[in-house]
């Protein structure tokens, strides 16, 4: 035992078998690079997928910024009406046959590119206030009318409101049909929504007089959707030639799809003017 001891006092090797081993060093000793080449990989990393991001999102911003504009516009652009505006467009959607003027809407120039002007400035630009306030007269009168004739009820209002939002819906969808048919599905979805509720204008003229005259829904309903097919046909035939090719303007696939829509005016009327 003795010499044992001794033995592991003069030979360091066999000393360092024989006691305990300390814990390893936290902080081994890197080469005179390796500290240079991890910290130049890692901003290089942290740069490139900045880069990348501030790339990524911002194109992302750009492409949903421009398709909200493309297709949606601005809400706020169709409610800046005045009196005039109200009295002007109304007399052009219900008699379109009086308007001398042209159709082609009014452009300005707004941050280096063209833009429309607003309704106020523009009888021919959409609008939702006419739209919007046509159809809460229409729930309204066919509510009156229910009334009058003895069958109001809160589920017979409620089937008005139900059937009027459906026709709204089947006439933005004949629009939308129709210019996606013939290359002009790039329109403002806003746009289509105003020109379809213009419909509601003319059935609550209608619904106003058949209170007083019930006949006169058989002669003055077919003649207000008569009315609103013409409007329409104007109306839309003004977006086509705005958007579509040269060659595809005068096509007689074009002018058989706007008579179309145009006569499927009559149906539809019909159908919501019955209250």
């Amino acid at each position: 035992m003795l010499n044992c001891s001794i033995s592991a006092m003069y030979n360091p090797n066999m000393a360092s078998q024989a006691g305990p081993q300390g814990p390893p060093p936290l902080n081994p000793q890197q080469g005179p690079f390796g500290n240079a080449f991890y910290g130049a990989g890692s901003e290089f990393i942290k740069t490139g997928l900045g880069a990348y991001g501030e790339k990524f999102l911002g194109s992302s911003s750009e492409f949903m910024q421009s398709n909200i504009s493309r297709y949606f516009s601005n809400p706020q652009y169709y409610f800046q009406v005045n009196d005039q505006y109200v009295r002007n467009k109304l007399r052009v959607v219900l008699f379109p046959f009086i308007h001398r003027g042209h159709w082609t809407r009014i452009t300005e120039p707004v941050g280096g590119r063209l833009s429309y002007k607003p309704p106020i400035y523009d009888i021919n630009a959409p609008d939702l206030y006419i739209p919007v306030m046509a159809f809460a007269t229409y729930v309204i009168l066919a509510g009156f009318s229910l009334g009058f004739i003895g069958k109001f009820s809160p589920e017979a209002l409620n089937y008005q409101l139900t059937r009027g939002l459906l026709g709204w819906f089947v006439q933005v969808a004949l629009l939308k049909s129709l210019l996606y048919s013939m290359g002009g599905g790039e329109a403002a979805l806003l746009d289509i929504v105003a020109y379809g509720g213009y419909l509601f204008t003319g059935l609550s003229l209608g619904i106003v007089v058949s209170m007083f005259w019930s006949l006169s829904y058989y002669v003055l309903v077919p003649w207000l959707s008569i009315c609103m097919g013409v409007f329409l046909v104007k109306t839309m035939q003004r977006v086509l030639l705005t958007e579509m090719r040269s060659h595809e303007r005068h096509s007689s696939r074009q002018h058989y799809m706007l008579l179309f829509m145009g006569i499927a005016q009559i149906p539809l009327f019909l159908w919501l003017g019955s209250v």
